[in-house]
């Protein structure tokens, strides 16, 4: 696990990213008081969470990639991950989906079978739930983000808040300790009304995702039910994850 002076240094180098849009690994280093390496590695992190790209001598800030730019890393770990939570998809009732691209490739999966209600602020994934016999697709509704090809913004809030679901299912740019982390604010509110008004919160995110940090807080690991990702659940990398992932295989 990422230690608090790694997660404070992340945190400064984000911020400071933001603002400059670039950042050198001696100027990082010498105000950081680290040395190089330790800053290399910061930003390699960093760079999974989607916000920023490594460049030689330090990093640019790049804001969140588009959703087919995600759709084709890590496809196969996706696929996985989507394989895994597959099961736990209620055949009937109300759930939500998030607009990440992992959970598009859980709804592609969904069958339809029974009387499923499924709700998501992704547009993509919308599209993906059309024409299924038993399932019924909602869209929330909201400001359109392209950089995200997600609905976010007070309309989505609003109408996620007076819906009761039984799951939500999500992805995230980033989790660590304190929880799931998002590369911009209006996605991690999105995020976090939806955990508010579900019964359980499953995640799936990349092992490479895990003890790194993003811009925006979304939702407590104590919020969190279920973690999913492409590693088996007893893998050294998971230890401080277990609860989370010991239901899965």
């Amino acid at each position: 696990m990422v230690s608090l002076a790694a997660e404070e240094r992340r945190a400064w180098l984000l911020q400071r990213l933001s603002a400059l849009q670039r950042v050198s690994l001696a100027e990082a280093a010498s105000e950081l008081g680290v040395s190089e390496m330790t800053v290399r590695r910061d930003l390699d992190g960093l760079e999974l969470g989607g916000t920023i790209r490594r460049v030689r001598g330090g990093a640019m800030y790049t804001g969140p990639v588009s959703f087919h730019g995600r759709e084709q890393s890590q496809a196969a770990e996706k696929a996985t991950i989507a394989e895994k939570l597959l099961p736990l998809v209620p055949t009937s009732g109300m759930i939500a989906l998030d607009s990440s691209t992992t959970m598009h490739q859980l709804a592609q999966r969904i069958s339809g079978s029974g009387d499923l209600t499924v709700v998501t602020n992704g547009m993509l994934t919308f599209q993906a739930l059309q024409e299924r016999p038993g399932l019924t697709a909602v869209l929330t509704g909201g400001a359109a983000d392209r950089r995200s090809d997600s609905l976010v913004g007070p309309v989505t809030t609003g109408f996620v808040s007076r819906v009761h679901f039984s799951a939500f299912f999500a992805s995230a740019a980033s989790l660590d300790e304190r929880g799931c982390h998002e590369s911009t604010l209006e996605e991690a509110e999105v995020k976090r009304a939806i955990a508010r008004a579900s019964e359980r919160v499953l995640i799936g995110v990349h092992s490479e995702k895990l003890g790194s940090v993003s811009v925006a807080h979304a939702v407590d690991i104590d919020e969190i039910d279920t973690l999913a990702t492409e590693l088996a659940p007893n893998a050294r990398d998971l230890a401080a994850f277990r609860r989370l992932v010991s239901d899965l295989r």
